[in-house]
């Protein structure tokens, strides 16, 4: 397993600041953000530290180059939208956008990419599934075409009113990625799996991996931690009940989260998230929090 981070919580940072700090720290990879240019829709998303518009091999050439200068190699590239939109022309942009990260990440020889599958929050799953396979079996199918897996992420996206009652990504439990996967058979198609979501769901992380463990194409490390006094005043059925912490600080068994991943064979990448506000008022204390992450997740890597 090689141990790195994601980029977006750098967004102050280029490429090869990134890569320059993470060589500096001992960092094996780094899952690199690819959202277009522009303003952020939400929080760690819009960040943008490879423009995949108009992505040339003159441009995969100089991303290579600062690889090999740093050390440092890319573990994906990330993108996380929702195209399952309920608007058409919206989810067109998001899906347009996915296949120009996939065929960078082509050109660079990295050969993932990682995502959410979407979801309309307004309606059943059910009532999802049409547009899913409607939406995902061409983008698949393009991601074979150009060598590249693509890594669902687990998240809900069920976190502020507007993802209200369903949330923004299908991909939520062992039940919907059973369904996922025989929908679409594609050795190019599988998990960026990340426990912290099982957590407040109360899915046995553990249990997922050994049952999923085949499909994983990327992992991330991120904690939750639940709030005992919100839990009792809000319940399940409402928000902000749970908050996302850095590794060790929450509720995950990391002991038991490594030793699974090695009981299935995993050896591909571990990359921290970084999503803990209490370590965000400076870019220093969001280098820190990878540093810290670091040292922690060392102990059962190393």
């Amino acid at each position: 397993m090689q141990l790195g981070f994601v980029s977006a919580i750098l967004p102050d940072l280029s490429l090869e600041e990134v890569l320059a700090f993470a060589a500096q720290q001992g960092f094996g990879c780094v899952e690199v953000m690819c959202w277009p240019a522009g303003k952020a829709e939400r929080r760690y998303a819009g960040v943008t530290h490879i423009d995949v518009h108009n992505f040339t091999a003159a441009d995969a050439a100089r991303i290579k180059d600062l690889q090999a200068k740093y050390g440092v190699q890319i573990s994906g590239l990330g993108y996380y939208p929702n195209p399952l939109a309920a608007d058409a022309a919206e989810s067109a942009i998001y899906v347009e956008h996915i296949k120009k990260v996939i065929a960078a990440s082509a050109l660079l020889g990295v050969n993932v990419m990682n995502t959410f599958i979407g979801r309309d929050p307004s309606k059943s799953i059910e009532d999802n599934w049409p547009q899913f396979e409607q939406t995902w079996k061409p983008i698949i199918a393009f991601a074979e075409s150009q060598n590249v897996k693509v890594g669902i992420e687990n998240c809900p996206m069920l976190f502020s009113l507007d993802e209200w009652p369903g949330g923004k990504n299908l991909a939520i439990s062992p039940s919907i990625w059973r369904r996922m996967f025989e929908a679409i058979p594609s050795d190019h198609f599988g998990l960026n799996f990340d426990p912290s979501h099982l957590i407040w769901q109360q899915i046995d992380y553990v249990r997922c991996i050994h049952e999923f463990g085949h499909k994983f194409i990327h992992v991330h490390a991120k904690d939750e931690k639940i709030v005992p006094d919100a839990l009792y005043d809000r319940g399940i059925l409402m928000l902000a009940w749970h908050v996302p912490k850095l590794p060790g600080l929450g509720d995950v068994n990391w002991g038991q989260y490594f030793s699974a991943l090695t009981d299935v064979g995993y050896r591909g990448p571990v990359c921290i998230e970084v999503e803990d506000r209490a370590y965000e008022d400076s870019l220093d204390d969001r280098k820190r929090a990878l540093t810290q992450s670091k040292r922690y997740l060392e102990q059962f890597m190393y």
